[in-house]
């Protein structure tokens, strides 16, 4: 199986970059993660990050940027990120009043489409995190498949996160062979056995982990990025025993 690239999402370990977003990341790299996703940038501007990750080996898989910020100040998120040197702007979340209505989903396609367009122009793109509210069917069909229908592949991709695939009662190897060649970019997030459904390290939990990076393989993902939303150990021992558990298996 191919070797992919392993990134964190730093959110998981967001207390620690409160408190030293540098040192957190210098942890980050000893552990041997090839990457890291960005959830916000601990006060420090794009030339300063693109050293601090040069100087520790590390690269940007993406990272996440608020659908207000996206409307709102969409030519400095461009700057940002082409100083950064980061291809991956992803949505991570949106409230329920841009989707519920009627139309929501194909209207959110709509604006997605327009902020990806001119990400895209700017050699950027555009990526939408999935939670499980999008497996909410309207019309017959989830959300999710409205709006990777209703947007042009070019110009909205997926970061499909496993997790929250399973939570919405599907099969997350089904949903990476459905949009093969769209999915660039794959949370590798775990789930605990129990009516809980706690988020575990990759490799504790539930999920079919090496099924699913075959199917990632198949279906052209570029990056693997280890996110746990709510850790029971410290996050770095749980980020530190995902990717353990994935060298165990061959994967990283």
């Amino acid at each position: 199986m191919k070797r992919f690239p392993i990134a964190v999402q730093l959110y998981t370990l967001r207390d620690l970059t409160a408190s030293d977003f540098p040192g957190t990341l210098r942890e980050v790299a000893r552990m041997g993660y090839d990457g890291v996703e960005f959830a916000g940038y601990g006060g420090m501007g794009a030339g300063e990050l693109k050293s601090l990750l040069n100087q520790l080996g590390l690269k940007c898989a993406g990272a996440h940027e608020g659908i207000e910020r996206l409307e709102r100040e969409l030519e400095d998120v461009i700057s940002f990120h082409r100083e950064l040197g980061n291809r991956y702007v992803v949505v991570p979340w949106l409230g329920e009043d841009r989707w519920s209505g009627p139309g929501g989903w194909r209207s959110v396609a709509s604006l997605l489409t327009q902020i990806g367009t001119c990400l895209r122009e700017a050699g950027l793109q555009l990526c939408y995190h999935n939670h499980s509210f999008e497996f909410q069917r309207f019309d017959g069909a989830y959300g999710l498949d409205v709006l990777y229908s209703s947007a042009p592949a070019e110009t909205l991709q997926a970061e499909l996160d496993t997790y929250w695939v399973q939570h919405g009662g599907e099969d997350p190897v089904a949903y990476l062979e459905r949009y093969a060649g769209r999915v660039p970019l794959l949370h590798l997030k775990d789930m605990a056995p129990g009516e809980d459904r706690a988020f575990a390290e990759v490799g504790e939990g539930i999920l079919d982990i090496p099924g699913i990076l075959q199917a990632a393989e198949k279906a052209g993902t570029e990056w693997i990025i280890v996110e746990q939303d709510v850790c029971r150990r410290p996050p770095l021992d749980s980020v530190r025993l995902s990717l353990e558990n994935l060298k165990k298996m061959g994967l990283a």
